[in-house]
């Protein structure tokens, strides 16, 4: 989706549209060329799109075709926690909003991209190669300290000049057994990313102790809220898609995951509408110190709207309708977003944990800096793989996907334990978000992508 987009914003920019785009992806989807169909049953692997995230597809012209295959737009969410010693509302009004996010299908986003690449260019057949990358062998001058050279064959006095504008591009070998040459190469191939560890790019992370299991179940009525709850092997979201149907990220041990894999859809409903309800504990209910909170905040700022929302409870699953599917969390942040020639986009450069559905966000943004900063090159006729160009990307994604990562891996690590003391200060804080307006309004918009920086505005 990530690499899509990157290559969307350039074929849709006045600087950029006359570069020449490679997509090598080995991927079936990529040979669709109409919408999919709005009745068929949603697929389970969905992404919640922030209104910034919306807005870049809107500049690059993908979002109208969003807008005709299936999409859910939410303006509530909810996030309470098993000791049922607080909860969270949130609305859009709160921060004068239609709409908090948009829950779509991964092939939908991904859909739309071609879709809007198709109007942009007349040879979309020559720009994709539905095949792999084998290898990469970058010009010589500029391997970094410590990379082994893939070639190591010298210069000559014969070569041409072909032969001599070739000896400064990155060389990419392919499956199928043709070889491209490229002034830059955007590696946005997932947290495994083959372009990253062929670059010799190092990173930082860890695995978690957890699994998520994805999947669509049906309702009786159409879910228009966003919910989460926090239990004690991870959070569990109740997300809508549309047409009485709703997306279940659920995290928890990866024995539990297997589990819950194997269990018949019946028993699976069972536990889904047990976590979402009073499995686990209670509900949480309001007292006189929600009361007074509530008065006491009353004067700072001007109140959110939910504020004085009560707590509900999510609507009944009534059977699970798709695949299953689990996998494996983890963080991992590359030391170097990008080389000369070279630049890391989406997961190939940070993957987060998904209990706020931020990770493809924080891709999307990367999409849209680097196409600006690509533009600007351009502008000014430097090369658009040169490293200084470059690094102006790394610096303006990499402070705010590292922000982003640090907070959604505290929130995972504050959750993961049940013990009395910090159960407080968690209900501490799900009462300051609901009651302090100035707050619960930052959370919103940086949640939103209207700001970079949490608590600042």
């Amino acid at each position: 989706m990530v690499g899509l987009a990157v290559a969307c914003a350039l074929s849709n920019m006045p600087l950029t549209k006359h570069l020449r785009v490679a997509i090598i992806d080995s991927n079936p989807a990529l040979k669709s060329r109409g919408y999919l169909d709005k009745n068929s049953i949603p697929d389970s692997r969905v992404s919640t799109v922030t209104p910034a995230t919306m807005s870049f597809f809107k500049d690059i012209g993908a979002w109208e075709h969003v807008q005709q295959q299936r999409h859910a737009f939410f303006g509530k969410m909810q996030v309470w926690d098993y000791t049922g010693l607080g909860y969270t509302r949130y609305n859009a009004r709160d921060v004068g909003k239609e709409y908090l996010g948009c829950v779509v299908e991964n092939k939908v986003l991904c859909n739309s991209l071609l879709l809007r690449l198709q109007e942009e260019l007349d040879d979309i057949e020559n720009v994709i190669y539905p095949t792999r990358l084998v290898s990469l062998t970058f010009p010589l001058k500029s391997r970094q300290a410590g990379m082994k050279p893939t070639s190591s064959e010298p210069l000559s006095v014969g070569h041409t000049t072909e032969e001599l504008h070739r000896s400064n591009l990155v060389k990419l070998d392919l499956s199928d057994g043709q070889s491209l040459y490229s002034k830059l190469v955007i590696g946005a191939d997932g947290s495994k990313s083959n372009v990253r560890q062929i670059a010799g790019i190092k990173t930082t992370g860890w695995n978690y102790p957890q699994s998520a299991i994805i999947c669509t179940v049906e309702h009786v009525v159409e879910n228009d809220c966003a919910w989460q709850r926090f239990l004690p092997s991870g959070p569990i979201a109740l997300l809508p898609i549309g047409n009485n149907f709703s997306n279940i990220v659920w995290t928890m041990s990866p024995e539990e995951s297997l589990r819950h894999k194997s269990m018949s859809p019946e028993e699976f409903v069972k536990s889904v509408n047990h976590a979402l309800d009073f499995g686990y504990g209670p509900h949480p209910r309001s007292t006189a110190l929600d009361r007074y909170m509530e008065q006491f905040f009353s004067g700072i700022g001007n109140t959110a709207a939910s504020t004085r929302e009560c707590f509900e409870v999510p609507p009944k699953a009534t059977g699970v309708v798709s695949e299953r599917m689990a996998f494996p969390l983890s963080l991992m942040h590359s030391h170097d977003y990008v080389s000369k020639r070279l630049a890391l986009v989406g997961d190939a450069a940070h993957t987060v944990h998904p209990l706020a559905g931020q990770g493809v966000n924080l891709g999307f943004g990367d999409a849209a800096a680097l196409a600006k900063v690509i533009a600007e090159g351009v502008s000014v006729g430097s090369d658009v793989g040169d490293l200084t160009l470059l690094q102006r990307y790394e610096k303006d994604r990499k402070a705010a996907n590292v922000a982003m990562t640090a907070v959604l891996d505290g929130f995972q690590k504050m959750y993961s334990v049940d013990f009395g003391p910090l159960n407080v200060v968690r209900a501490a804080a799900f009462h300051g978000a609901q009651y302090i307006s100035p707050l619960k309004k930052n959370i919103i918009s940086y949640a939103m992508g209207d700001t970079k920086w949490p608590l600042f505005r």
